[in-house]
């Protein structure tokens, strides 16, 4: 997740200072050349997006295994399969993402990417609401048989709080983006949606501050 979020922000600066050098004339290039650095920059962007979006998900599935199969973990979650896992996940978004950026005007490339997050965000919902719930109901069994019970709300304060933070991060970094893509989808000659188009550099800089912010959020 660190290395795939180092990614998206590396990426998008090499785009901009790219962009800058050839606007200042200090970076002289064929048109030909100039759309083929293009492509593959905007290739490592998608790329690193959607790793960053995907290892978000496997981590979720991890932790629900480590607290629902405690005891099978080290045998579900051996070290070939996590090796395996990444390595999927890189290959998988470097072909998607080739596609994605050849094909990027058609409508059916947003929807995948649109039906991607949406698949990602609900997951993460259903899986970290449900250990919370776990969490919770193991916390109101330790407060009952304490007396006085005291253990319950703050253990139950404190996994809301690591959930909103959790998920909230998540919604509020990629989500703009995202409404962004299905605006394209529905309405791009709309006076509203034309207006929402303009602020979507404010959206990557969203995104390119959950890319810094991420590695904090699951290391803490």
């Amino acid at each position: 997740l660190a290395v795939s979020d180092m990614l998206v922000s590396i990426s998008n600066l090499a785009e901009m200072l790219f962009m800058l050098l050839l606007e200042h004339g200090v970076l002289v290039m064929r048109p030909s050349i100039v759309r083929h650095m293009d492509s593959v920059i905007d290739t490592l962007i998608c790329s690193s997006v959607v790793s960053s979006l995907s290892f978000l998900g496997v981590i979720a599935v991890d932790r629900y295994i480590t607290i629902f199969y405690a005891l099978r973990y080290h045998s579900i979650m051996t070290l070939q399969r996590a090796v395996v896992t990444m390595a999927s996940i890189w290959l998988a978004s470097t072909v998607s993402s080739t596609v994605l950026i050849a094909y990027y005007r058609s409508n059916t490339v947003l929807l995948c990417l649109i039906g991607f997050f949406l698949f990602m965000l609900v997951l993460m919902l259903v899986l970290y609401i449900h250990m919370f719930a776990l969490a919770r109901h193991h916390l109101h069994s330790i407060s009952s048989q304490q007396k006085p019970p005291t253990a319950h709300r703050g253990g139950s304060l404190k996994g809301a709080v690591t959930l909103t933070i959790l998920l909230g991060v998540f919604f509020i970094c990629w989500g703009p983006f995202f409404f962004h893509l299905i605006l394209i989808v529905t309405c791009p000659t709309n006076p509203f949606c034309t207006c929402f188009f303009s602020y979507f550099n404010l959206f990557l800089i969203l995104i390119i501050c959950n890319s810094v912010i991420d590695p904090l959020i699951y290391a803490f």
